[in-house]
């Protein structure tokens, strides 16, 4: 695990930097491709609509073939769409590029997570999936910069090989370092047959509805902070890369704090205890509409809140379905998919009527998701 911590802690942040950097670079893309910010987000929010779909799919073949097989199938789809965009560097092949490497994310991801559940008591869960979880952190602050410098002197597409061959160099490591294990389920890998297996658990269904809720209100923020900082304040490239280091710090301290305190504290309640703090948060951003300072301090309680409450999540996911660990997860990336694509769609709506019209929206989702914790039940998190 001392090895294998850190490899899967790179290999997400390679393709967490190539998911993320669409949003603080999101007028850079627009520019780029001649594109209007209203078809960008739409497409923006396709690539975790077929995520969704296709994801769970690759994903379950986790429990079926093999937790090595999965992440390293991960790892090749990441590859085929950074590799996309460099002999078809095009709209098209820029969709297509995030529908891969996103493919890529949610087939690595859960089957990874899986891998682990298998191995570290749930105890201490929350301490060895929280080293791999600071691979969204370090693709704000490693990450997005080399991206944002990268693009400054080779164009908005040269980021996407840069990736796949930091991609390809991970996945030989894997290969030869992580051995071969054998299947964990019986469950047969059809999407059918897993998800319907998932959804007769009230436990599941109600840790998938809060998954839905808090990507709905995540990603509104997510996609209009990059164009309202630039419509506020004036940033250009560079800053909006600096900024992008300020939320990765934000998110590092959240998983710093979920690694100190999650397991102490219980997960439904630190869920809760972010789900509070992230809602505040949003609220305070109008408020800063004319201070770069405070609305870059407002974020990093916004980020760090959100890095918190989804982290102190996953090793609670794991334990909903023991017997189907890729599968419940995947169906976890399936939901925070489908809630991201969903944003897309009333973003640019929400954008035209007001910074304060996203804002709201943001907030109710994160208050029935509140609602929704309360039915995910599980003994050891029962007095808790």
């Amino acid at each position: 695990m001392r090895f294998e911590l850190p490899l899967f802690t790179i290999i997400r942040m390679i393709s967490a930097t190539a998911y993320r950097m669409v949003y603080p670079f999101l007028p850079v893309f627009r520019d780029g491709l001649g594109v209007p910010l209203e078809t960008l987000t739409l497409a923006i929010g396709s690539r975790s609509l077929v995520a969704a779909f296709a994801g769970p799919f690759f994903a379950t073949l986790g429990d079926s073939r093999g937790r090595k097989f999965g992440m390293l199938l991960g790892i090749f789809i990441f590859m085929a769409g950074a590799a996309v965009v460099v002999f078809w560097p095009t709209f098209p092949g820029f969709v297509l590029a995030m529908m891969l490497t996103l493919i890529g994310q949610v087939t690595f991801g859960p089957t990874m997570q899986a891998y682990l559940g298998d191995r570290v008591p749930y105890s201490r869960r929350s301490l060895a999936l929280t080293i791999t979880e600071l691979s969204w952190s370090g693709a704000y602050i490693v990450g997005i910069p080399l991206a944002g410098f990268v693009i400054a002197r080779a164009g908005w597409m040269a980021p996407f090989p840069l990736l796949g061959l930091l991609m390809a160099l991970a996945g030989a490591i894997l290969w030869f370092a992580v051995p071969k294990d054998k299947p964990h389920a019986k469950t047969p890998p059809t999407f059918i047959a897993n998800f319907r297996t998932i959804l007769k658990s009230p436990a599941a269904r109600a840790a998938l509805g809060f998954t839905l809720l808090s990507g709905v209100a995540n990603e509104i923020i997510n996609l209009v902070f990059g164009v309202w900082m630039e419509d506020s304040f004036g940033l250009k490239l560079a800053a909006l890369g600096a900024a992008a280091v300020v939320l990765g710090i934000a998110e590092i301290s959240g998983e710093g704090l979920v690694a100190l305190i999650t397991d102490r504290l219980g997960k439904k309640r630190s869920i809760f205890i972010g789900l509070v703090v992230n809602s505040v948060a949003v609220l305070m951003l109008p408020l800063m509409q004319s201070s770069l300072t405070g609305a870059l301090v407002t974020l990093f309680f916004f980020y760090i809140s959100f890095e918190f409450l989804i982290i102190s999540s996953i090793p609670l996911m794991t334990e909903v379905m023991p017997k189907a660990r890729a599968t419940m997860m995947s169906g976890f990336f399936t939901t925070a998919s489908i809630g991201r694509a969903a944003a897309s769609v009333v973003v640019s709506p929400l954008y035209a009527l007001g910074f304060g019209a996203a804002v709201f929206v943001a907030v109710v989702f994160n208050l029935v998701a509140i609602w929704a914790i309360r039915d995910i039940e599980l003994p050891a998190e029962k007095v808790r």
